[in-house]
């Protein structure tokens, strides 16, 4: 057996040590970047290919968007297909953004002031996308789909404003095609304005949690509800936070076994390494992803998600967890590209059916769900 191979089946096992556990077997999958723009469209992908920028390069780049409607519904379609014992559907635990920059005013600003607009706007202005939010919540009625913040926008709007102002020719252009942030020509590495709570200073990093604060109030008024987890964008996130976000409602935290924070003045970054059900100072907890369901992320060089997905999650049930699967909107969405959906749903669909005929036992649940369960919360 090759290293490589040793690595592939070992890791799972690592990746649950320590933490929480429990005979039942749950299976969580967390979802982010919804209400994200990310790519605006098709002929804007063409557009940026044919100016020398390698959006093919990047899956995000390539595939990612807003989910129109019958993204949507082909999503939902499928999930309504399949029960756990107690009757449940699968539910995606929606990790939402509330806001996309608001391009005409931050223009209209001369790039002086930065402006958002909430998702339920943004969703107006795109072709196939008026009814979106009126989706979402029947997704929420049917228990298919329960949104959760990830953050006010899925952008450094700090980043974003300096490099307008100083008329960086990348970000103008990004910006001229309504692209949140700024892709570097060689396509490597992305659009890195996504890294919403990348800091700079002591300053910068203040601005950032009242960033944060403000999405988690714009999420209540839009959905009724608190967020009761937080899921960190890019798994950056200072424990600086921790206090002021649980005064918000949030009590748990979805994210890797290893987090990232950020240290000013040269330091780099501080690995935190997390266990799931671990609680902080403040009695929030962290809920801990140990299984990947990606199939659009090609540069994961995956062979074969189905398999992987399967084979962690059979290693967290060994470990006596539940399976908490990590899978980005953009799997889902063929705005762009439909074949990068229809492929995603064909997968899922397996994934589903054998989950469900080697542990009939299993249980679907949302992140809030598994959170209130850990720390002995009816639910």
């Amino acid at each position: 057996m090759s290293i490589r191979n040793l690595k592939t089946k070992i890791t799972p096992y690592l990746k649950n040590l320590g933490g929480w556990t429990t005979n039942r077997k749950i299976v969580v999958i967390e979802s982010d970047d919804w209400g994200s723009i990310r790519m605006p469209s098709r002929e804007v992908y063409e557009k940026c290919l044919k100016s020398g920028y390698r959006v093919d390069r990047s899956a995000y780049e390539k595939y990612d968007s807003l989910a129109s409607e019958q993204d949507l519904e082909l999503l939902f379609e499928l999930l309504l297909q399949f029960k756990d014992k107690n009757g449940n559907h699968p539910i995606i635990t929606a990790n939402s953004l509330v806001a996309n920059p608001n391009f005409v005013k931050i223009k209209a600003s001369d790039f002086n002031e930065y402006h958002y607009e909430l998702i339920t706007d943004t969703f107006k202005r795109y072709p196939k996308h008026n009814h979106c939010f009126e989706l979402w919540k029947e997704g929420m009625k049917q228990n298919l789909f329960f949104s959760q913040s990830h953050g006010r926008e899925h952008l450094n709007v700090s980043l974003f404003m300096n490099s307008l102002q100083q008329k960086d020719r990348d970000v103008l252009f990004g910006f001229e095609h309504e692209i949140p942030g700024g892709i570097s020509r060689d396509g490597i590495g992305g659009n890195q304005f996504v890294k919403s709570l990348d800091y700079s200073s002591e300053k910068d990093k203040l601005k950032k949690l009242k960033i944060i604060l403000e999405g988690l109030k714009l999420f209540e008024e839009l959905f009724g509800y608190r967020s009761e987890t937080f899921i960190p964008p890019n798994y950056l996130w200072s424990p600086d936070y921790d206090e002021a976000v649980k005064q918000a409602g949030v009590y748990f935290f979805q994210g890797n076994r290893r987090m990232k924070e950020l240290q000013l003045n040269g330091g780099g970054g501080r690995m935190h390494t997390r266990m799931l059900g671990e609680k902080n100072k403040y009695g929030q907890r962290y809920l801990v992803r140990n299984a990947i369901f990606e199939p659009s992320l090609f540069k994961m060089k995956v062979s074969d998600p189905v398999e992987l997905c399967l084979h962690q999650m059979n290693a967290a049930f060994r470990m006596r967890k539940p399976a908490i699967i990590c899978s980005h909107r953009i799997n889902y969405v063929g705005y762009l590209h439909s074949g990068n959906r229809d492929r995603t749903l064909k997968m899922l669909n397996e994934v589903l059916v054998k989950m469900l005929k080697k542990w009939p036992e299993i249980e679907f649940m949302n992140s809030v769900q598994l959170g209130k369960l850990i720390s002995g919360k009816d639910y």
